[in-house]
């Protein structure tokens, strides 16, 4: 009796022996994670009142160059932390999240190493502009949420003060951003440096003070915004103003490539890895972009005759970017085109999809202060709790260079089925811790946006020759960006060279074929992520149709690909092998 007790208790610890050691390393490294987000939240307070942590809704970030240093410091210690703990005794979730975390913190110090604090903007946006969409992310239900926003407010022109800190210590250095791509940077800026308080952007939300308030408190509150808007929030914006054009665009850079920079090779190496997540040369990259626009221009060609067109493949750019039917007259009736299309694919979406978001979407023109060195759309997403839907922004500056004939694409791309529905999607995963859930990463994110105008083709658009070309064109843009960004960053290219291949091969018009040149100058790597990580996609949908065959169910793949949040590409390609192997029917 004893003997066989004795004999089961060890059989129990040989059992409970590596269970002891998972549990352990399990609450170690979940111990490890709480620990650090509620850090980040800290020292990101606009972080986390996006994510719906209130504890710092009255403060901004400490942006110095200490700050950063120290920040540095403290990463560090984090992944030190994470290096004593026994991935392999994890169990297979937390190995995920383990890869994942680390990555985070990596690119944290990797970041900070190559001087990217020192270059807080790009050639359409950067802190000034964030800050005055700030509010979009800020609850206004009760009095105490407009005083905490009017600290903010206060916090501002130190904050601003310390960014301009970083931007003098970057020429210092020699890291600053190309001066070629900042000619007309002065149009995001003057706008906020200048007017009536009541129409400033910071002041939005005092326009609207809920009726519920005492008529006495929102007097005080709009007459204290005032005050705060005129006598210091213009004012600092007055002074980044001159500071740009007085001293930081006149000693920027006149080099535009990565690798001009100090360690800039090795620096862009790290940007290609982290914006794809896999492994490929900039070489590889190159030719992958230069095979797909050959095999698109074929497509492209194939819709140009399609639509009857008689001449050569640049005479119909040239007409599709010249013939005035092509474009709207007005904001409003893009607008409403846009809105349009949207509705069309909300209606498209129980076909494709299983589970649907619940927050909704809208449409909205892209802020003037922005408007017209921006792109033609985007997507922003408001917080889970807020009262805002996301919106999906229209540019209607320029509608002579706004063409209806891609505006089914960038629709699919950046409302739904694309950016909102895959956004929305990640933030109402609770079962996903938050170090996740809140993460970006491009190269998922963005490959899902182009694969939902893919998903046009199944969800009834794209039906008109020129619409398909559109789509066509904009499939090429993305490949194309393959070819531009590394031509431009590795092998020597110049400004104009790459502004007209986009032209020629692409059905950009030249205005933004220019501004996105631009935008990947200064924005070296990001550029790589979007057909990277749509053909990743592509290939693992083809892989489970091949495998599941007539079983395959398309609303539970795309509900797989989504349920799990931003994810690099290795971990997608796990996670949609795994869910082949749970899909496969018994072998009898």
């Amino acid at each position: 009796m004893r003997m066989r007790n004795t004999v089961v208790l060890g059989l129990v610890l040989l059992a409970a022996g590596p269970m002891a050691a998972e549990e352990s390393a399990a609450a170690r490294f979940a111990t490890l994670i709480e620990r650090e987000w509620a850090w980040r939240l800290a020292e990101f307070p606009t972080l986390a009142t996006a994510v719906g942590v209130h504890d710092f809704d009255d403060r901004l970030e400490d942006a110095s160059l200490a700050a950063y240093a120290r920040r540095d410091g403290e990463t560090a210690a984090f992944l030190a932390e994470l290096a004593g703990i026994d991935r392999a005794a994890l169990g297979e979730a937390d190995r995920v999240d383990f890869d994942i975390f680390r990555r985070q913190l990596v690119e944290r110090r990797e970041t900070f190493h190559f001087g990217e604090h020192l270059l807080p903007l790009n050639a359409d946006s950067g802190f000034h502009t964030s800050f005055a969409l700030l509010h979009r992310s800020c609850p206004f239900a009760t009095p105490r949420d407009f005083e905490n926003y009017l600290a903010r407010l206060e916090a501002f022109p130190a904050w601003l003060d310390q960014h301009v800190e970083r931007m003098r210590e970057g020429v210092r250095r020699g890291l600053t951003i190309p001066r070629a791509t900042l000619d007309g940077i002065e149009t995001t800026i003057e706008p906020l440096a200048a007017g009536s308080p009541d129409e400033h952007a910071v002041f939005a939300p005092f326009t609207r003070l809920p009726a519920t308030f005492p008529a006495a408190t929102r007097e005080v509150l709009r007459e204290r915004a005032r005050e705060v808007v005129a006598e210091q929030v213009i004012p600092a914006y007055a002074r980044f103003l001159a500071f740009m054009s007085g001293e930081y665009v006149p000693a920027c850079r006149t080099s535009i490539a990565a690798t001009a920079l100090p360690d800039g090779e090795a620096w862009y190496d790290f940007l290609v890895r982290n914006f794809t997540t896999v492994e490929m040369s900039p070489r590889q990259i190159h030719q992958l972009g230069l095979d797909e626009m050959a095999r698109l221009r074929g497509e492209m060609e194939a819709a140009m005759r399609d639509a009857g067109f008689a001449g050569d493949f640049g005479e119909f750019l040239a007409f599709l970017r010249t013939d005035p039917r092509f474009y709207a007259k007005t904001p409003e009736e893009l607008l409403r085109e846009a809105s349009w299309i949207a509705k069309r694919a909300d209606a498209a979406l129980p076909r494709l999809f299983g589970r649907l978001p619940r927050q909704p979407y809208g449409v909205m023109a892209v802020p003037q202060e922005l408007a017209p060195k921006y792109t033609s759309g985007r997507y922003a997403g408001s917080p889970r709790e807020s009262t805002e839907p996301g919106w999906y922004w229209v540019n209607t500056h320029a509608l002579d260079k706004r063409p209806l004939y891609n505006l089914e694409a960038l629709t699919l791309h950046e409302a739904v089925p694309g950016h909102h529905l895959q956004g929305a999607l990640a933030e109402e995963a609770d079962e996903v811790r938050p170090f996740r859930r809140f993460d970006y990463i491009s190269a998922f994110g963005e490959g899902w946006g182009l694969y939902a105008e893919y998903l046009g083709n199944e969800a009834g658009f794209y039906r008109d020759p020129y619409s398909r070309f559109g789509y066509l064109g904009y499939q090429a843009w993305r490949a194309a960006r393959l070819v531009v960004d590394t031509g431009l960053h590795a092998f020597g290219w110049s400004r104009r060279q790459a502004i007209d291949y986009l032209a020629a091969n692409t059905s950009l018009p030249l205005v933004e074929a220019t501004s996105e040149v631009d935008r990947y100058i200064s924005w070296p790597g990001q550029a790589l992520s979007y057909y990277v990580g749509y053909l990743k996609i592509r290939e693992l949908r083809q892989r489970a149709e091949a495998a599941l065959g007539e079983s395959f169910d398309l609303r539970a793949f795309h509900d797989e690909l989504l349920r799990h949040g931003s994810v690099p590409l290795p971990v997608l390609e796990s996670i949609v092998d795994a869910w082949i192997a749970a899909a496969t029917p018994a072998t009898p």
